[in-house]
């Protein structure tokens, strides 16, 4: 019985993990590329399809860049 107290939460632990690693859909090179963030182009929770996107995102998926993107205050 006492090694379900140790097996369980590491097995929850191992499970979650894999779950929410498997759920990243960013990609490092728009960071690199951009030198932004990801709240920069993108607005709330990675999971909801279709992806809501900032004036910033909208020109960056039509352009395939930020050049040229001023940020209205």
């Amino acid at each position: 019985m006492s090694i379900f107290k140790f097996v369980a939460p590491i097995a929850v632990l191992i499970a979650g993990v894999a779950f929410t690693a498997s759920l990243s859909f960013g990609k490092a090179e728009y960071v690199k590329a951009t030198k932004k963030n990801c709240a920069f182009c993108h607005v709330g929770d990675a999971k909801v399809k279709p992806a809501v996107l900032t004036p910033a995102g909208e020109h960056y998926k039509k352009n395939k860049s930020l050049d040229g993107f001023v940020e209205k205050k």
